[in-house]
């Protein structure tokens, strides 16, 4: 028994003892755990380049961030009510009694997009097809500022637009030579997709000299229409940094905060981004805002030529001596106006050169001549069946001279783009009508932007008065003023049912 109690005791003594051993470690233990916060950045960067001093820095994008966002603006552009046709039998005997039914309209139409402010005294840059047809555009600041802005100039051929806002001092970017710009090298995306302003994307240059096809810019020629082809100027810089809508008309940058380009376009079967996206060179935009804000319009030299890229299939078929250049295949229909053809230039010669510039393709060619004015000279060489000729052009104009082009001032009538012709009592009274004008041909204008006239129609009254005779339509017409609404009725000649058109003017 009393073995037994010595064993009680030995046991219980060594748990005590293990018991405050365990306490007495751990106590130490614990009282040396630290946890410590380490300041800064870690010592080793991921990745390195280049600044414009040839110092090898560690790639950063805050500063440049910074420095650019405060430059790139949102815009919102907002075009008046567009109105929706009425019919009305001409029989109509209520139209005695309460006189023309009221249109009914839809809200106003709305689109934004960013803009890339270029001087301090408030110019800014954007695409054409942000600011299109707008009646108001709205800018805000990275400060949440707003302002009207006032459209400067438009040019469809290259989807740049340069607007104004009256504020001085404002934050700018600087244009650097999108020539010298390399695939591969960092660049910044800023802009406002989705309304989220202020966003900013990186990615490298992933091709230059793009041509997508995505402006489709044509010279009207003529009353009905016809076009006289193709003269939309693509060579973008092709970019994987995330463009999305709403980011038309911002800021493609180098890492020092220079304007590379205008972000255009996405390449995309989503609408959204899915990998690249595409921006005008900033060699192209300079000489588009100099025109727009000198001369109101952009002088562009033409060359006068059709051009295709040389290929495989072209070098077999047309037994080629060069792999790689702008291939002459014509003069289109205005050969008499050519600056090409008067200088010398065959079809079948191959452009490679221009100024001593390698041109690789038709889009290198087309780049390079939009960049010039008429009346400047270029020394084109070209491989003729093998042979390597040095010939001079000299550049002309649409028109095919040397002068410069004036924007096109309209008046008010001719603002609405209504072409009116009278109309002999012998042919109204064939189609039952005692008086009326007849609509010879729709230009570009109000009336045929926001309603659905087409030529032949015959307008018998415009805001509820009658209408004998030219003059008197546009004397009515010359009375309005901006915002006043306008009413059109009349018919077609081979549709008896009275139509009414409506607009804001």
């Amino acid at each position: 028994m009393k073995q037994f109690v010595s064993l009680v005791v030995a046991a219980l003594l060594g748990s005590i003892i293990t018991l405050v051993a365990n306490q007495y470690v751990n106590k130490n233990q614990n009282g040396n755990v630290r946890i410590e916060h380490v300041n800064g950045v870690p010592a080793a960067q991921v990745a390195y380049r280049v600044n414009e001093k040839g110092e090898t820095v560690a790639l950063d994008f805050t500063g440049t961030a910074e420095k650019v966002t405060a430059a790139v603006v949102h815009i919102k552009s907002s075009a008046t009510e567009r109105a929706i046709t009425r019919e009305r039998d001409i029989d109509d005997p209520f139209r005695f009694f309460f006189g023309p039914q009221s249109p009914m309209q839809q809200g106003p139409s709305q689109s934004t997009g960013s803009g890339v402010i270029i001087n301090a005294d408030g110019y800014i840059v954007t695409n054409n097809h942000v600011v299109k047809d707008a009646d108001v555009v709205e800018v805000t600041l990275s400060d949440n500022r707003s302002f009207k802005a006032e459209v400067i100039g438009t040019d469809p051929d290259t989807d740049l637009a340069v607007i104004k806002i009256n504020q001085k001092g404002l934050p700018f970017l600087s244009f650097v030579d999108s020539d010298k710009a390399r695939v591969g090298e960092w660049v910044l995306a800023v802009g406002n997709p989705f309304n989220l302003n202020s966003t900013v994307t990186a990615g490298i240059i992933s091709a230059k000299g793009r041509n997508i096809n995505i402006i489709n810019s044509s010279n009207r020629q003529g009353r009905n229409g016809e076009e006289a082809g193709r003269t939309a100027i693509e060579s973008f810089i092709q970019t994987d940094a995330a463009i999305n809508p709403g980011n038309s008309g911002g800021a493609l940058v180098n890492l020092d905060g220079g304007l590379l380009g205008i972000n255009t376009a996405i390449a995309s079967p989503t609408g959204a981004y899915s990998g690249y996206g595409f921006a005008v060179p900033s060699d192209i935009v300079s000489k588009v805002v100099e025109d727009l804000l000198a001369y109101g319009t952009v002088q562009r030299g033409w060359l006068g030529v059709e051009v295709r890229n040389v290929d495989s299939d072209l070098v077999k078929q047309e037994d080629l001596s060069v792999n790689e250049g702008a291939y002459i295949n014509g003069f289109g229909d205005a050969e008499d106006k050519s600056a090409a053809k008067a200088a010398g230039i065959k079809p079948g010669d191959v452009v490679v050169k221009i100024d001593e510039v390698p041109i690789k393709s038709s889009t290198g060619l087309i780049e390079y001549v939009g960049r010039k004015r008429p009346g400047d000279k270029l020394t084109l060489t070209v491989d003729r069946k093998g042979k390597e000729l040095n010939i001079s052009v000299t550049l002309k104009n649409r028109a095919g001279n040397l002068n410069t082009i004036k924007r096109e001032e309209k008046d008010a009538v001719a603002s609405l783009g209504l072409e009116l012709e009278d109309v002999d009592a012998k042919a109204l009274k064939k189609i039952d009508l005692e008086n009326g004008v007849k609509v010879k041909a729709l230009e570009k204008g109000k009336v045929s932007k926001y309603t659905e006239m087409r030529e032949g129609f015959i307008i018998t009254r415009i805001d509820n008065k009658k209408i004998n005779s030219v003059k008197e339509a546009n004397a009515i017409l010359r009375a309005k003023k901006p915002g006043d609404l306008i009413t059109f009725e009349g018919v077609y000649p081979d549709y008896p049912i009275e139509k009414v058109f409506a607009l804001r003017y």
